[in-house]
């Protein structure tokens, strides 16, 4: 009887384990090119956490294919549209930047292939877009936190400076413009540059004729540590604040000792974990690359495979895409990685922000903001 019984359970695990099939899941990430730094650590996130949780509850195995876009437009509509066709994906991550993203987000909308943005945070990104979601807040959120800022300090003029190539830039300088005026505020220059610009001498120039009391830089970091570095040497001191586009050591290292007291808002601080799910993760982080900080890139990286799959995990069919997509915007108080996330219907995450300030080369924690 017992040779019986022993049989029909490993004829039923059997059974299980033929049923369980592999599922990809596509990754459109800049792993090369100027914004590289963004890329890898987000990536870092997504690896991690699928290590952590590599297959669903029903014992299907998740499969990662990652395509480099290069940070590029053109190249992450190709990586979509191959991740699509060719691979058979059941949703994508990334592409990070909101131009980028908007890219995948196009593609996927047409094939009903939904995207789990980690920092794409242009509010018109979702706007008529079924498949399209984040885990990041939007510009409207951090522009109203840098205004606030401002305005507690003080601050009653500011200069933007813009980068015309970066749908991301425009999205959180209007977002900052019209809650700054709104309290009060008077925008007395922008000043429209061009991602890849080196010398910057004429722009600081240009600030120090108007003289501002507050510059607001919705920049990327390679832009935006360039432009301390000309203001420390043409001695223009004025307090700088960016959002989450100079979130991360590249600037650090690149500004120097010329971002001295710099701010901007972030996702995440390592220093300050929100939850037991995020100090875990920590943990592992550690473990695996002998690192102790984790990178809000890695953080946010990790919440887009984690928010994916408790999204597929409800779903009968886990490669229905369309399921997935209905699952994902049905997201509600998820313990992630970055602190807690919900996901509305229109794929847009409502979480807290945090600010940080750089002092003595070190991004320090200085509050977190909430919805």
């Amino acid at each position: 009887m017992k040779k019986i019984l022993s049989l029909i359970v490993i004829t039923s695990l059997t059974s299980v384990v033929s049923l369980a099939k592999e599922i990809k899941i596509g990754a459109v990430m800049p792993m090369t090119g100027t914004i590289a730094a963004y890329g890898q650590k987000a990536n870092l996130g997504v690896e991690l956490a699928h290590k952590l949780q590599p297959r669903l509850k029903n014992g299907d195995t998740i499969k990662l294919v990652l395509l480099d876009n290069k940070g590029d437009k053109k190249e992450s509509a190709v990586a979509t549209q191959m991740l699509i066709s060719s691979d058979k994906v059941v949703a994508i991550l990334g592409a990070l930047t909101s131009s980028n993203t908007e890219q995948v987000i196009s593609i996927a909308q047409k094939n009903q292939i939904p995207v789990i943005a980690s920092s794409a945070t242009n509010d018109k990104l979702t706007v008529n877009k079924t498949f399209a979601n984040r885990v990041c807040f939007t510009n409207s959120f951090q522009g109203e936190i840098v205004s606030n800022y401002a305005i507690s300090q003080g601050y009653k003029t500011a200069t933007i400076i813009i980068d015309q190539e970066q749908a991301y830039s425009f999205s959180l300088s209007k977002a900052f413009q019209t809650a700054f005026l709104n309290a009060g505020g008077e925008i007395v220059q922008k000043i429209k540059i061009s991602s890849g610009d080196k010398d910057f001498k004429k722009v600081v120039s240009e600030i120090k004729k108007v003289n501002p009391e507050f510059i607001f830089l919705p920049l990327y970091h390679p832009e935006a540590a360039m432009i301390a570095r000309a203001a420390k040497h043409m001695g223009l001191k004025k307090p700088m604040f960016s959002g989450d586009g100079v979130a991360n050591e590249t600037f650090i290292a690149l500004g120097a000792n010329a971002i001295e007291g710099y701010m901007y808002t972030d996702f995440f601080d390592s220093l300050n974990p929100p939850s037991k799910t995020s100090a875990e993760f920590i943990a592992y982080h550690k473990k695996e690359t002998g690192q102790d900080k984790v990178t809000s890139y890695t953080a946010l990286g990790a919440d887009t495979y984690n928010v994916l799959i408790d999204a597929m995990n409800r779903c009968e069919d886990p490669t229905n895409s369309v399921c997935i997509n209905e699952e994902i915007k049905k997201t509600k108080n998820f313990d992630g990685v970055s602190g807690m996330i919900s996901i509305d219907n229109q794929g847009n995450a409502s979480r807290s922000a945090v600010i940080k300030e750089i002092k003595n080369g070190v991004a320090l924690f200085k509050a977190t903001v909430n919805p």
